[in-house]
């Protein structure tokens, strides 16, 4: 890989997470999680928009139908970002208060899939949740004090989902035409030096690109797990990452500032912006919409 990294929102969100590409309109979707917003870039124009999110949002979708699935901390809604229109879908977990959903990602067949984590990061009280066209919510994993990224082989086989603080990618075995995970393995374990899993995303060779959070890098695992490279990126806190672009060959990655000290705002002054990856020699799938 010869990959060049550019700035390409220069937005300095808190938390930068969840990227998605709109292959239609050619624009990247976005959330800050921290200062709860929802933001869009058109890459042809440089028009950058957003807009307060009705709550703490940790990860959207785009729908078939038009507008954004959200996933916030009082559970799936659909929202009109044009309207400010909300619509609540269902709240997977309302007696756990201290719960948010966090990181999710529709799957080939348009069902959202997302985690729920522990706001305080302290307890294992996440869990896995499937959010169906017809808004039924299953829940399956557990354990979980902060569940994140999440994707899937080219062949619907196996479904990968990052375990952030036990600093673990987990594959499950997958049934997509039932949308049920079954047994997992262990896929890759980052190594502490290297700060811990975030979001995800898989390439149309079958490579898992996963986000570091404290580790200044996004890396690229073979479908076996080893690391096949990775791409160095002028901040810190690297949160989530997608392919976009026309020819879906431009990895977009988000990172954040929370919590940075002064010497490291003053180190890496672009922390919190949405960084593009290009040159990379690979390229992504479409994401899906969800089918609701």
């Amino acid at each position: 890989m010869k990959p060049q990294v550019r700035c390409a929102v220069d937005t300095r969100c808190i938390l930068g997470e969840g990227p998605v590409w709109d292959p239609i309109v050619g624009q990247l979707w976005w959330i800050d999680i921290k200062a709860p917003a929802i933001h869009r870039f058109n890459p042809r124009d440089g028009t950058h928009d957003h807009w307060p999110a009705p709550d703490v949002v940790g990860a959207l979708a785009l729908r078939r139908e038009g507008g954004l699935l959200l996933a916030l901390k009082s559970g799936f809604a659909f929202y009109d970002p044009d309207q400010a229109t909300l619509t609540p879908v269902g709240d997977p977990e309302p007696h756990l208060p201290g719960n948010r959903l966090n990181d999710g990602k529709c799957d080939p067949l348009g069902r959202f899939w997302a985690g729920t984590m522990d706001d305080s990061e302290t307890a294992a009280s996440g869990h896995l949740y499937r959010l169906d066209a017809d808004l039924r919510i299953t829940r399956f994993d557990a354990g979980f004090v902060v569940a994140n990224g999440i994707g899937w082989s080219g062949d619907g086989r196996t479904l990968y989902f990052t375990d952030s603080v036990a600093r673990t990618i987990w594959a499950y075995d997958f049934d997509m035409s039932a949308g049920i995970p079954g047994a997992r393995r262990l896929f890759a374990r980052t190594p502490e030096a290297d700060g811990y899993p975030d979001g995800l995303c898989v390439d149309a060779e079958d490579h898992v690109w996963s986000a570091h959070w404290g580790g200044s890098r996004v890396t690229r695992y073979r479908p076996d797990g080893t690391v096949a490279g990775a791409v160095v990126l002028p901040a810190p806190l690297v949160t989530s990452c997608c392919f976009g672009g026309d020819e879906l060959d431009v990895l977009y990655v988000t990172t954040a500032s929370v919590g940075l000290h002064e010497a490291a705002r003053v180190a890496a002054p672009l922390s919190g912006a949405v960084f593009a990856v290009e040159g990379l020699g690979v390229s992504g799938r479409p994401m899906a919409r969800f089918g609701g």
